[in-house]
């Protein structure tokens, strides 16, 4: 068993702290939203798999030599015919990056439903977490997203995580429209619920279907949005009008919780929403209440932007407290 299975693409990352046509050093890393979700989830403690296909070259090697120094199991199929994806990061300002990709035809896109069942099966995960870029990269992928979703037992959660470079609005709708029974737990922007319902209100609609809408709005923090018939602790707000009504008239009832964004210095965004997902799996696996999930997924995103990378900086559990000292504090 394990406690997390997540499935995706993972590139390797080539990041230049300049505009990139200059020329000059750059460091080599990987990045990918599900394992940068698999290696936060790991450093806090869990038994976490990751599943996916990378080339037969050194490129995919440095990915899974990268997952299991992290305590992440790579499940990893290599390629003969595909190519491990490359990602390029660079910065014409402060904490404005622009990314480069090459990717289309990658090995990761032709994972298949027979692989995701299998993992499903023998694993038997506690959580399973799949992303909106997935089901992107090809028809296969998409199908075996869908399979893996629909065979599991497991507590699903998605992330919108939308990418324009590969695929349009429409179709994005279309696929995660036809997840959304299966999940459980639903991670979006503001500007991502339209592709997610069409109605006027669109968390109380996604709540007729799913058990938590978090939307995350970066600075201005993240609200959590959850079916319960608990009592609400003061700082949570019960709603009982216009979500209750469009939950058909039941007695269920919505906590809503927000947490703003943690006064840190931002030094690098990117990776910012896989770090505050990876904070709310690892606390949801703890069984910790909405308001503590939603507390460690946004220290978790704190701590991903004080550092360059997409991963480098996720915190381990000894680490979450340190956000509460003083910033220039020394430790000795």
């Amino acid at each position: 068993m394990t406690d997390l299975l997540t499935l995706g693409e993972t590139m390797v990352s080539v990041r230049t702290g300049r505009p990139m046509r200059l020329g000059g050093d750059a460091q080599l890393s990987i990045a990918g939203s599900e394992s940068n979700v698999a290696i936060g989830v790991a450093r806090l403690g869990h038994d976490v798999t990751w599943l996916s296909a990378v080339g037969n070259d050194e490129p995919g090697r440095l990915i899974q030599r990268t997952l299991r120094a992290e305590n992440v199991d790579a499940r990893v199929r290599f390629a003969d015919d595909a190519f491990t994806g490359f990602i390029a990061f660079d910065q014409p300002s402060h904490d404005i990056t622009r990314v480069s990709y090459h990717r289309r035809g990658s090995a990761a896109s032709t994972l298949t439903p027979d692989e995701t069942t299998a993992a499903i099966t023998a694993l038997s995960p506690t959580l399973l977490h799949i992303t909106g870029i997935t089901p992107a990269l090809s028809d296969t992928a998409r199908a075996a997203t869908l399979a893996a979703v629909r065979t599991t037992t497991a507590q699903v959660s998605l992330d919108v995580n939308y990418r324009a470079r590969l695929w349009s609005r429409a179709d994005a709708a279309t696929a995660l429209r036809e997840l959304l029974p299966h999940i459980h737990t639903v991670f979006a922007s503001d500007d991502e619920l339209d592709l997610l319902t069409d109605a006027e209100d669109p968390i109380a609609d996604l709540l007729n279907t799913v058990q938590t809408v978090v939307v995350t709005a970066g600075a201005k923090g993240a609200w959590s949005h959850t079916k319960t018939t608990a009592t609400p602790t003061p700082d949570a707000a019960r709603s009982a009008s216009a979500i209750d009504a469009a939950l058909g008239g039941s007695t269920a009832e919505v906590l809503t919780i927000h947490r703003p964004a943690l006064p840190v210095t931002v030094v690098d965004s990117i990776g910012a929403g896989d770090a505050f997902v990876s904070g709310y799996l690892s606390a949801t696996l703890d069984d910790l209440s909405p308001e503590a999930r939603l507390d460690r997924a946004t220290t978790s995103g704190a701590f991903c932007v004080t550092a360059y990378g997409d991963w480098e900086s996720l915190p381990t559990r000894e680490d979450l407290t340190l956000l509460t000292h003083a910033q220039g504090t020394a430790l000795r």
